[in-house]
């Protein structure tokens, strides 16, 4: 019999198994323990489910929920079993997801026709918990591409069915629980039976999906109400749907009959109408409101939309002086530490928020003051030679991550203040049950970003994303809803475009290094969208501010 050798990093031992053993049977074999219940495998830096079987020589880890690609496993196999559960109690209705919010994801019941009630919720409930107790495997089958589209189309999933018609494979996979079919973009778990924990509410117009904690999988996360994010995120979607550009497959329609130029224009146009808006929001308060707080994560488009906004308060009468909150950060050795040790430059503590105050009240006073500026080399603060004293007509706009924090102006008068908070809320779903993920959006930026404009390479990027998104977590995200408005960067368009600058740098990053398993997902996730060109994105757009080929002097 023929065997193939195994190295697994849980265990530090190297075994022969027979070929085609399975990686569940491996863990069993080797009685491989996890704080949680182990879910898949990393085998050579991808991630595969439990059912994946050994054919040449491995290097495995097994990994468990609180895992990110564990927890991706873990929640797509549950929204399966919600899709399924809907499919049986109300048959004539299309489960919609529409985005990740309020620490879960949120559905729309296409074709409900009336309000949720707490019983239907409980009706769905009841039949997951049915589902789940009956251990039903999930089935993955290989099968010819113009089947599969068939049966999704009979199950009405044709935006599904679209997406795999386009993609032109001959064959195309698809899981089974039963006689229901569903693909959700990457590996499930073993069984029903490893669904442990989820809550499922009604949630405005529709159920919010809970899901554990990565940490304390026992304990759901806990429900926060972000009533304006749901707002802008339902508007962007109602213009999405306006548009007939809601989900990858409509995008690529555009894309292949050549109109992607189309929707390039009506997205840029509507980022022009919203700072618009926002600006004439502005020159209303005109009278006390004398500072602009601009913020939001990483990679979300903050500068370029500063200085768009800038423009727009010009045609209104007023002037913007923009300051930048970066250049008030405490030198490199007073910058705290997170739980890692590593330095948390998205704790409010690596501002120097003191000193800030100072000169902000100063300047309301009609003082003049001396701007300081910030070395990123040395880690030092510097002088920057520029002053500033505020004319009638001025306005400060300051950006930077904590301006919503209220412990950013403790000294300032709200009544001098509006504050923007700037998200990349991807408008678009992969389908009916798939939604793409912000953090997805913004990491393909900054992975643009820093090998264009700091040298950095994918692998780099990818290694310091958890940590910075750790940082928004804990010290951006919970003060989103303090804002006096959102406006989300992200436009219809743009994964598009990221994919022709993102799939390089990504093919980049060597199968030995970790990062590799990010870089893969990431590569896959791109692999379904056609490539659009950026030549009609406008000098001004705040993709630009990635993709280089801005207007602005940055």
């Amino acid at each position: 019999m023929k065997e193939v050798e195994i190295y697994c990093k849980n265990t530090n031992t190297t075994r022969n198994y027979p070929l085609g053993t399975s990686l569940l049977e491996i863990s069993e074999d080797l009685q491989v323990k996890l704080e949680n219940m182990i879910v898949g495998a990393i085998v050579n830096n991808q991630i595969r489910e439990l059912s994946f079987c050994m054919v040449k020589p491995k290097q495995i880890e097994f990994v468990d929920v609180s895992h990110p690609d564990g927890r991706r496993l873990y929640i797509r196999s549950l929204i399966f079993v919600l899709y399924a559960a809907v499919k049986k109690t109300f048959p004539e209705v299309c489960l919609k997801i529409q985005n990740g919010i309020s620490n879960g994801y949120f559905f729309e019941l296409n074709g409900f026709g009336r309000e949720i009630t707490d019983s239907d919720v409980f009706a769905i409930t009841q039949e997951m918990k049915s589902l789940i107790a009956a251990d039903i495997p999930f089935i993955k089958k290989r099968m010819l591409t113009t089947e599969a589209i068939e049966l999704l189309k009979k199950q009405g999933l044709p935006e599904k069915a679209r997406l795999f018609e386009q993609q032109g494979n001959l064959f195309s996979s698809l899981y089974f629980l039963k006689d229901i079919a569903n693909y959700l973009y990457g590996h499930l778990l073993p069984s029903t039976s490893y669904i442990t924990n989820f809550g499922l509410i009604p949630y405005f117009n529709g159920i919010l999906l809970q899901v554990p904690r990565p940490k304390h999988f026992d304990k759901l996360h806990k429900l926060v109400e972000r009533n304006k994010l749901f707002g802008i995120i339902q508007e962007q979607k109602d213009w999405a749907e306006i548009l007939n550009v809601s989900s990858i497959g409509q995008l690529n329609y555009f894309t292949l009959k050549g109109r992607s130029g189309d929707v390039i224009k009506v997205s840029e146009a509507l980022h022009e109408k919203k700072i618009a808006e926002i600006a004439n929001m502005i020159f209303a308060r005109n009278g006390d409101l004398k500072i602009v707080l601009v913020s939001g994560p990483s990679a979300s488009g903050k500068t370029t939309f500063s200085k768009r906004l800038g423009i727009q308060l010009i045609v209104n009468g007023l002037r913007p002086r923009q300051i930048s909150l970066d250049d008030y950060f405490v030198d490199r050795e007073h910058t705290p530490l997170d739980e890692f040790g590593e330095y948390d430059f998205e704790a409010l503590e690596a501002i120097d928020v003191g000193f800030f105050n100072h000169q902000l009240l100063e300047l309301l006073e009609g003082r003049e003051v001396e701007l300081p500026g910030f070395d990123f080399q040395t880690g030092k603060r510097k002088k920057s030679g520029k002053t500033l004293k505020l004319a009638p007509k001025d306005i400060l706009v300051v950006e930077g991550i904590h301006g919503m924090n209220p412990g950013l102006l403790p000294h300032i008068d709200r009544k001098y203040t509006f504050s923007i908070f700037i998200s990349a809320l991807t408008q678009i779903a992969f389908d009916e049950q798939t939604y793409i993920s912000t953090a997805d959006n913004r990491i393909l930026r900054r992975i643009i970003r820093d090998s264009k404009y700091r040298g950095y390479p994918a692998w780099e990027t990818i290694k310091r994303w958890p940590s910075v998104r750790r940082g928004e977590e804990s010290n951006i995200f919970p003060h989103q809803e303090n804002a006096d408005i959102m406006f989300n960067s992200a436009t219809l368009y743009e994964l598009g475009v990221l994919k022709k600058y993102a799939e390089p740098l990504l093919k980049q990053v060597p199968e030995n290094r970790g990062e590799f398993i990010e870089a893969n997902r990431l590569i896959q996730f791109l692999s379904w969208f056609k490539q659009i060109e950026d030549r009609e994105i406008p000098p001004t757009s705040l993709l630009r501010e990635f993709l280089g080929g801005s207007s602005f002097v940055y």
